[in-house]
């Protein structure tokens, strides 16, 4: 039996639904927060050239495709069901054999775009290759960042994840703003206020959780661990793939003027998520540990409902204070262009919502049915949106059009594996 001391941070409240709120409240409060300080980079685009921008979204994306949602849930997963079965040694190891090879996947990777960073800053159209190199190091602790998040998340320390976000966000503007505005750099200075603030972030989670890493390691099962953790590679990475990988995909068909509306589109309307996610945050470890000690949990409805109720509402304040936004975020010239775009994209980005709460519920009962599906979405989304873009140039909703027709797809699918898997069995049951 383990004795680490992890008492003091409860994994079960005996009100759970005054904890739910609670923390789900003030996780809401922080992504807001977060979001703000995160946003506030954007107005920066005013001080430098559209190109620098444009290079800068793309970059932001490439940041934003790692594979972090399932990294993070991985280790909510695995540290929700150590500390319910006394497991923290065990989880110790995990820890650290990931970190080792994140950091060697990383050097190989960071390798191959330093031998042909020519032929990327020519196909990405970026300025320079300055700002693509400091994104290198940005990807590594992009990659950290999640793990250690996801270990205070499984064990519920979500006043901790809070605050990683908001002092990430504070820090990720002020560098930047020092950087662009002081010393006139673009892009690069951008993506290293960036990479300064999200370090912030991943000291506070890395210190938080220094209890358990660094707990004598002990062996654990690889083939269960793999059975646990491999389909939320898979389901939380086809999600992931569905919300961020429209902007790489346009930016090889359109030019940086062009790009200049849909980065900004894009960046307000998944905003709306700031408001969102933090329910299935929260729900995720609570469902995970219910399941591992054969408890229940009813956190579920009220998730789907807040979920849709936030979702709506959200999408509709962007219709109505959009253009106040853009003003104050972007220049004059850039209003028209981004409100063309953002009812596709916001409307886009509710099913998606209501996607990740149904994929969280499901697998956190590892109920991994929905995951083949869910490969199969995305990689068709993949093959579809190149094919769409050949067939009506020139046309940038036609991105967003895709993005939510698949999108509502992923919702029918997991909608299936939720409540009509469940509907059919019991017919069968009553025949």
């Amino acid at each position: 039996m383990s004795t680490a001391k992890t008492e003091t941070i409860p994994t079960v409240d005996h009100k759970p639904h005054a904890a739910f709120f609670r923390q789900s409240g003030w996780l809401m409060v922080a992504n807001i927060v977060g979001g703000v300080m995160t946003l506030g980079v954007h107005p920066l685009n005013k001080h430098i050239p559209d190109s620098e921008y444009t290079a800068f979204g793309v970059l932001l994306m490439v940041v934003s495709c790692l594979p972090t949602i399932p990294l993070q849930m991985v280790f909510a997963q695995q540290s929700a069901l150590a500390l319910a079965n006394g497991r923290e040694r065990q989880l110790s190891g995990m820890i650290r054999l990931v970190w080792l090879w994140t950091f060697i996947i990383w050097a190989l990777g960071a390798l191959a775009v330093f031998l042909f960073q020519g032929a990327i800053v020519q196909r990405w159209q970026l300025p320079g290759a300055a700002g693509l190199l400091v994104t290198l190091p940005l990807l590594l602790i992009s990659l950290l960042l999640p793990l250690f998040s996801g270990v205070l998340q499984g064990r519920q320390d979500f006043f901790w994840l809070g605050w990683s976000s908001i002092l990430g966000g504070v820090g990720r503007l002020g560098f930047a703003a020092l950087l662009v505005l002081a010393l006139g750099l673009g892009a690069s200075g951008m993506m290293a206020g960036a990479l300064l603030g999200i370090g912030m972030a991943a000291v506070i989670t890395i210190w938080r959780t220094r209890d358990l890493w660094s707990l004598r390691a002990e062996p654990f099962d690889v083939k269960k661990l793999l059975r646990q953790v491999l389909p939320l590679i898979w389901g939380f990475g086809a999600w992931q793939f569905m919300f961020t990988s429209d902007t790489m995909f346009a930016k090889a068909y359109f030019s940086p003027e062009a790009m200049k509306p849909y980065v900004a589109a894009g960046t307000m309307s998944r905003g709306l998520l700031w408001l969102v996610l933090p329910l299935a945050t929260v729900m995720f470890p609570k469902i995970v540990h219910a399941n591992a000690k054969s408890e229940k949990n009813n956190l579920f409805g009220l998730v789907v409902l807040g979920t849709a109720v936030l979702g709506i509402c959200g999408m509709a304040g962007l219709w109505l204070v959009g253009p106040l936004l853009v003003k104050i975020i972007y220049k004059s010239g850039d209003l028209a262009g981004t409100m063309a775009l953002i009812p596709w994209y916001a409307g886009a980005m509710v099913p998606l919502a209501m996607a990740n709460v149904l994929v969280n519920d499901l697998l956190a009962r590892l109920q991994f049915r929905v995951v083949p599906f869910m490969v199969v979405l995305a990689v068709a989304y993949g093959f579809a949106l190149p094919l769409m873009l050949n067939h009506f140039p020139g046309r940038l909703e036609i991105v967003l059009q895709t993005l939510g027709g698949f999108n509502l797809l992923l919702f029918g699918v997991c909608a299936w594996f939720t409540w009509g898997m469940k509907a059919k069995t019991r017919m069968e049951d009553g025949r």
